[in-house]
C-alpha cells in the first residue's frame, strides 16, 4: 500500500476490501476535505491488482469534480483515464448519465466495472418513484450491473424528503447505515483536516429608517438578529449593503494577510450571492489594493481558470456556485461567507473549501461570516462534527390538499430543524446606494411599496467559535 496514504484512508482501504467479499456496495462518509478521491483511486487500484474489477467509472455532480476525479484516478493508476481506447476507465457528471448511448452501458453486461459516485447525496432514491432523475439513472444503469460500486458523502443527507440512492437505512429508525466514517473531529485530531476558527460579525446599534406616506419612523436594534427578526430587512439585502461587505472583507483581509507572513502561497475564498454581487465583491478588493480573480457560472473557461488560480499567488477567488463542493484548492485558508443560502449541507461543504491541510503550519481554518441566526446555530453545530440527527430519515403521511406543508409536525425530511435548512430565495428589488459614511442603502418593498434605510454604527462585534 502506497505510504503516503493517511491512516483513515488506508483503513477505509482494507475495510472495502473486506467489506466487497460479501457485498457489491460500499458506503464511505468522511469530512470534506478529508480525501475521498485518493482514497477511492487507490481502491481501485487494490481491485485492479487483486484482478476484481477490469474498469472504473467515476460519477460526480459537476464538471469541476468530476475534473479531480480523472486527475487523481490517472496519477494514483498510472493510466489514461479518459476514456478512450486503452484507457482504464473514464470520468462523467451525472448530468451526463442520460445522454450516454446504449453502447456505453454495455460496458456493464461485458465487463467488470467499479462505479465510484461522488457527493452522492446529489442522487435520491430507492426506487423510480421517489428518485429524481440522476438516482433513476443509478438504479436503471447501474445498481445491479456493476461488480462493486461505492458511494462517496461529506455532507450525507438530502433538504427533502428522499433517500439517497444507494444508501442503506436501518429500520425503524431509519438511520443511515455508513460502511465507513471518518468525521471532521477526528481529522482534526489526525492533523487531516484544520481547525475551524468561525467569526461572527455583529453591529451594537443598528438604525433602521422606514418611510411611510410623509412620516419617517425610525427605530434602534441591539443587533443583526433582531433587526433580521423584527424589521422587512432582509438577510441578503445585508449582504448587499456596501459597509457589510466592507467590514467582513476587511476582517478576512486582515486574517489572510497574516498568514500569507507564514504561506505566502495562502488564498481566500469569497461566496457571494449572484454575479452581480460578485462583482460588487470584486470592485470592493480590488479598491483595497487586493488581487482577485472571479469565477461564476457565466465565466469562460471556467475550470480552466480555476486551475490558473490554484497554482497562481493571487491573493483572492471570488465564486458564485462554483467552489462549494468538491473541488480541490489546498492553498485556500480564509473563507468570506456572503451567499444568501443557508443550509447544512452548503454552509460544510463551503467551509470545506478551506479545511484540507497542505503542510505543518497551517493547522487552522477561517470563516467570516455576519450573526445571522441560522448561520450562527450552524456555526455552533460544527462543534457537534455532523449530528446524528442529520443522518435519519422519518416519514408520516403528506399534509392534507391545501395544507402548509411546514403546518405538519415532523412532516417527511431529513431530521433537523427546518428553519435552518431553508434557502433564502426572495426576489428583491434593485438597491440604491446613497453616499456618505454611513453608507446607507435604499430598498423598495415591493409588498408594502414603503422604503427603509439602515445604518451602522461604529460598535462592530466579532464572535469567535474556535470549534476544535
Amino acid at each position: 500500500m502506497n505510504k503516503q496514504l493517511r491512516n483513515w484512508q488506508r483503513q477505509c482501504v482494507d475495510t472495502a476490501l473486506e467489506h466487497y467479499l460479501r457485498a457489491s456496495h460500499f458506503f464511505c462518509q468522511a469530512t470534506p476535505g478529508a480525501g475521498k478521491t485518493r482514497m477511492a483511486a487507490e481502491l481501485a487500484s487494490r481491485l485492479l491488482e487483486q484482478d476484481r474489477i477490469d474498469l472504473v467509472l467515476c460519477f460526480a455532480p459537476s464538471c469541476q469534480v468530476v475534473e479531480g476525479l480523472r486527475s487523481s484516478f490517472c496519477t494514483v493508476l498510472g493510466r489514461r483515464f479518459d476514456g478512450q481506447l486503452g484507457a482504464v476507465g473514464a470520468a462523467f457528471t451525472y448530468q451526463a448519465m442520460e445522454y450516454r448511448s446504449e453502447a456505453f452501458w454495455t460496458l456493464l453486461d461485458d465487463y467488470r466495472v467499479f462505479a465510484v459516485f461522488d457527493e452522492i447525496h446529489h442522487c435520491a432514491g430507492h426506487d423510480m418513484v421517489l428518485s429524481n432523475a440522476w438516482g433513476q439513472q443509478i438504479l436503471q444503469r447501474i445498481q445491479d450491473k456493476a461488480a462493486f460500486t461505492l458511494a462517496l458523502s461529506g455532507t450525507p443527507w438530502r433538504s427533502d424528503d428522499r433517500p439517497i440512492a444507494l444508501a442503506r437505512y436501518s429500520s425503524p429508525e431509519g438511520r443511515l447505515i455508513c460502511d465507513y466514517r471518518y468525521g471532521m473531529q477526528q481529522a482534526v485530531a489526525d492533523g487531516v483536516c484544520r481547525s475551524p476558527r468561525i467569526v461572527l460579525l455583529d453591529n451594537q446599534k443598528v438604525r433602521f429608517t422606514e418611510e411611510l406616506d410623509t412620516e419617517n419612523i425610525v427605530r434602534t436594534f441591539p443587533n443583526i438578529a433582531t433587526l433580521l427578526g423584527e424589521s422587512p430587512v432582509t438577510y441578503e439585502e445585508l449582504l448587499r449593503h456596501d459597509e457589510v461587505v466592507d467590514q467582513l472583507l476587511d476582517l478576512a483581509r486582515a486574517k489572510l494577510n497574516e498568514l500569507r507572513l507564514l504561506d505566502p502561497d495562502a488564498a481566500g475564498l469569497v461566496v457571494a450571492t449572484d454575479i452581480v454581487h460578485a462583482h460588487q465583491v470584486a470592485k470592493a478588493l480590488k479598491a483595497k489594493g487586493e488581487s482577485c480573480q472571479l469565477v461564476t457560472n457565466k465565466t469562460p473557461d471556467a475550470q480552466r481558470v480555476i486551475n490558473l488560480f490554484r497554482r497562481s499567488h493571487c491573493q483572492w477567488i471570488i465564486a458564485v456556485g462554483m467552489i462549494s463542493e468538491g473541488t480541490d484548492i489546498p492553498r485556500l485558508q480564509v473563507c468570506c461567507y456572503l451567499s444568501r443560502i443557508r443550509t447544512e449541507l452548503h454552509y460544510r461543504q463551503v467551509l470545506g473549501r478551506v479545511l484540507r491541510r497542505t503542510g505543518q503550519s497551517d493547522d487552522e481554518a477561517w470563516l467570516f461570516m455576519l450573526a445571522e441566526p441560522t448561520l450562527q446555530c450552524l456555526a455552533e453545530r460544527i462543534a457537534d462534527d455532523l449530528p446524528e440527527d442529520l443522518a435519519v430519515l422519518s416519514r408520516v403521511p403528506m399534509p392534507a390538499p391545501g395544507s402548509s406543508l411546514d403546518s405538519v409536525p415532523g412532516r417527511a425530511s431529513v431530521v433537523g430543524n427546518e428553519d435552518q435548512a431553508k434557502t433564502h430565495m426572495d426576489t428583491l428589488s434593485p438597491l440604491k446606494f446613497e453616499g456618505g459614511a454611513t453608507s446607507i442603502f435604499t430598498s423598495k418593498d415591493l409588498s408594502t411599496q414603503s422604503n427603509h434605510q439602515v445604518s451602522f454604527s461604529k460598535h462592530y462585534r466579532q464572535q469567535l467559535l474556535a470549534c476544535f
